[in-house]
């Protein structure tokens, strides 16, 4: 089977992650740490990595015999995810699914457990192209977050997000944690998870 260039060749653990050291580190401490949030925006230009340290993210928080605070890449988990058969790890492109309603749909699918995974994630991708009021749809599963669930955003445009979901670098509406490495920004949104 075909697979693209930048999927046979993405880096499978944080170590292999380059250029973005801060970022990988304080994920990793997350994990380790057992401290993991319910969302993270990564902003930045095409190609610095938002999307591959959401998937590895998704792949540690998830793995049954993670090695330190990388996915092992060969439980069922991990490779379910690689080849997308595990449904608790959704990859939403935003730019054509930008209405309320897919973003409705999204937020009763979050009331459901996980079936194979410890979380949910969903990486909604390109999340700049939703509409006004599929931000303000987006907006409750952010206040009120279902414990099984974690969300991450990889915006290229960050201006492009309302401000209270993407502050920009001068003025910050969110209280949101910001790591600048390189060409590449991490949010995470400060709201501890609750306990099960």
């Amino acid at each position: 089977m075909y697979r693209a260039l930048y999927r046979k060749w993405r880096p499978a653990t944080f170590e292999d992650v380059v250029g973005q050291a801060g970022i990988t580190t304080a994920l990793k401490n997350q994990i380790l740490h057992d401290k993991v949030g319910h969302a993270y925006i990564f902003t930045g230009t095409r190609g610095t990595g938002k999307t591959t340290c959401a998937k590895i993210f998704a792949k540690a928080v998830n793995c049954q015999s993670r090695n330190g605070a990388d996915p092992c890449g060969q439980c069922p988990v991990c490779t379910g995810i690689d080849d997308g058969s595990v449904m608790d790890v959704v990859e939403i492109d935003a730019a054509s699914n930008n209405g309320v309603d897919n973003i409705r749909d999204l937020r009763d699918e979050t009331a459901y457990t996980p079936s194979v995974c410890t979380y949910k994630v969903y990486i909604i991708d390109e999340v700049h192209m939703l509409s006004t009021a599929a931000f303000n749809a987006l907006l409750k599963i952010m206040e009120e977050p279902p414990s099984h669930v974690i969300l991450f955003w990889p915006p290229r445009r960050s201006t492009r997000c309302p401000r209270r979901f993407c502050p920009d670098a001068n003025a910050m509406i969110s209280p949101a944690l910001r790591l600048r490495i390189s060409r590449a920004v991490c949010c995470m949104w400060p709201g501890r998870r609750k306990s099960n």
